[in-house]
């Protein structure tokens, strides 16, 4: 899956990276997978990663703001907990990749599962290794054995080769084995309100910016058969609150609140929430 695919068209959207370094970068609406792409990529986009302010990988301090974080991903720790257990009930091991900080994975281990990640990020594996102890590794090839789910939880958006990835993570499931990815909805109500100031964009961090249609089209290709989508809900309240803040310079919780709760009824309809969680088997 290639950034030039030979199908990108002109109606461009220029977002600015309001987290890290404030530069511009392009959109481009690919028709054939319908979704957008970021292009050019950065040479090392590493760089970009490095602020305080990016939450996956960092403990933060107790403020108002990242208690409510906080209170979110305890809500989606347990959704993804109930969401393995209702459609893999006997699934006894699980593998995270793009695991951060561990969180998802300890609280898993907690609940007996035997469990393993993949996180490139150094200071995000240091911080997981007081809880996981090895269990957290550098890179796929490291991993061993095969797993009864392994979940992608907002990561795949940064891959810079996703089926390729996909592929790859076939190898790593077992037979009856299932596989979870959470990514952004562009096609929401939030990311419509919002705009080049929707926060989910994520500019340039995130390469690839998908619809239902394109992720559908994306595991289908990679040998993967759909089984469900569910709706992450809190994160158009999330969402709305940090777009709130690129839009106009303050949070402004009502009125994000306000959003939040509106696209999540809208997408009651249409089914296009902010962000979803999709379901496939091998």
């Amino acid at each position: 899956m290639s950034p030039l695919s030979g199908s990108l068209v002109e109606n461009k959207l220029s977002v600015r990276d309001y987290l890290v370094s404030g530069q511009t970068f392009d959109l481009y609406y690919d028709q054939q997978w319908d979704m957008y792409l970021t292009h050019p990529v950065p040479a090392d986009l590493s760089v970009y990663y490095r602020s305080e302010k990016y939450q996956p990988h960092q403990h933060k301090k107790p403020t108002f703001f990242n208690r409510l974080y906080g209170l979110i991903r305890l809500f989606n720790l347990r959704h993804k907990y109930q969401l393995i257990h209702t459609f893999h009930p006997n699934a006894h091991s699980v593998l995270d990749f793009g695991t951060a900080t561990g969180e998802f994975l300890t609280y898993l281990s907690r609940k007996g599962f035997n469990v393993a990640g993949v996180e490139p990020n150094l200071l995000a594996r240091q911080s997981a290794e007081p809880a996981l102890q090895n269990r957290i590794k550098a890179s796929i090839e490291e991993i061993k054995g095969q797993y009864d789910v392994i979940t992608l939880w907002h990561v795949l958006e940064h891959v810079p080769q996703p089926m390729e990835l996909l592929r790859t993570l076939n190898q790593y499931l077992t037979p009856n084995g299932i596989i979870m990815v959470a990514v952004p909805n562009f096609k929401s109500y939030d990311a419509q309100f919002y705009g080049p100031y929707w926060a989910a964009w994520d500019v340039p961090r995130h390469l690839w910016h998908f619809s239902p249609n394109a992720l559908k089209s994306l595991f289908r290709t990679a040998g993967y058969h759909f089984i469900t989508d569910k709706a992450l809900f809190f994160d158009s309240f999330y969402v709305s609150l940090l777009s709130e803040a690129y839009k106009t310079g303050h949070k402004n919780y009502l009125k994000a609140f306000y959003r939040g709760y509106l696209s999540n009824k809208k997408a009651r309809k249409s089914g296009q929430y902010s962000s979803l969680i999709y379901i496939f088997k091998r």
